[in-house]
């Protein structure tokens, strides 16, 4: 912890490196990815404070969408595309995902009832190989059933019909560093 202590005593010493972030946020890009502290989207992509918007879960979960009882997942959904007018939604997974390796091997999880119920939400159940410690195929399917949920939220709908959304699917290999991209035209992912 003291290192972290450390840095954040000394970040403030540079308030003209952002001054300029107190009129507003305009980001461009929703970034989903999962809660996994080896998933950093501004280190991945390179932004800088003010340009991504981000949305972590476990998992990288998009949850149902439901208007009687709104999740705060679907509540930056929402600000990001009505509010902030991002044209851009990544959805990111990742290599070693515990989350989607639970779910692939199908792991009991009585012992944690929270994480248990949180990714029942990710159904239906990835596909992919149990032995695999990448999970690469069960991360892709599910990046892939979350774009698919996306869909079914009435303002990404609604502005992916105007053509003024666009989806992506990516897989980030924490092992590597390397980022895939899912490429439509031949159902696979490729490197960026």
């Amino acid at each position: 912890m003291q290192p972290l202590i450390d840095n954040a005593r000394t970040f403030g010493q540079r308030p003209e490196e952002f001054a300029g972030l107190a009129e507003g946020q305009s980001p461009q890009v929703l970034f989903i990815t999962c809660s996994d502290s080896r998933v950093v989207p501004a280190l991945i992509t390179g932004a800088r404070p003010g340009e991504l918007f981000e949305l972590r879960t476990a998992g990288n979960i998009v949850p149902p969408h439901a208007s009687e009882h709104p999740t705060s997942e679907a509540a930056t959904i929402e600000y990001a595309v009505e509010v902030l007018g991002v044209r851009d939604i990544v959805v990111c997974g990742h290599s070693h995902c515990g989350a989607v390796g639970a779910l692939v091997r199908g792991d009991d999880l009585t012992a944690v009832p929270a994480v248990r119920d949180w990714l029942a939400h990710a159904t239906p159940r990835p596909a992919g190989a149990a032995e695999d410690p990448e999970v690469a195929e069960g991360v892709q399917s599910h990046v892939l059933t979350q774009l698919l949920r996306l869909r079914s939220y009435p303002c990404v709908a609604r502005k992916l019909t105007e053509g003024r959304l666009n989806l992506h699917a990516w897989y980030y290999e924490v092992h590597t560093g390397a980022v895939r991209t899912h490429r439509p035209q031949t159902d696979t992912f490729e490197s960026l």
